[in-house]
C-alpha cells in the first residue's frame, strides 16, 4: 500500500512524496509555504490521480520520460522522476492511479 511523507525542505517550504508500496518514490510535489496547503495538495493528489486526462505526459530535454499530475484548475499537483523508457512512465503513471486514492498521509515534519 502506498503512503504520503510529508517533510520540510531545508528552505523551510513543506512537501509531499508519495511512495509506493515498495517504498519507491512515484510522485513528487512541488514546495508548499505552510502545511495546510501541503495536505490540500495530498488531497487533490487523491481526488485527481485516477483520471487518466489528468496526467500530461512529457520528454525531458535530455530526451528522458516523466509525467506531471494536474489539478481540475489546470496546476500542476506533482511530478514524477525521469524514466528511462514510456513503457516505464506508463507503469509509474498506474501506480500513482492504484496507490495514491487510499494512501496514508505520513507526517515526518
Amino acid at each position: 500500500m502506498g503512503k504520503f511523507e510529508i517533510t520540510t525542505r531545508k528552505n523551510g517550504e513543506f512537501q509531499f512524496n508519495l511512495k509506493a508500496g515498495n517504498g519507491q518514490v512515484i510522485l513528487t510535489s512541488e514546495g508548499y509555504s505552510n502545511k495546510a496547503n501541503c495536505l490540500n495538495g495530498v488531497e487533490s493528489v487523491k481526488k485527481n490521480s485516477p483520471d487518466d486526462s489528468k496526467y500530461d505526459r512529457k520528454t525531458s530535454a535530455s530526451g528522458k520520460p516523466f509525467f506531471n499530475l494536474k489539478a481540475t484548475n489546470g496546476q500542476i499537483i506533482g511530478s514524477s522522476e525521469m524514466y528511462e523508457s514510456v513503457s516505464s512512465r506508463e507503469n509509474g503513471i498506474e501506480s500513482v492511479k492504484k496507490n495514491a486514492p487510499a494512501a496514508e498521509i505520513s507526517d515526518l515534519t
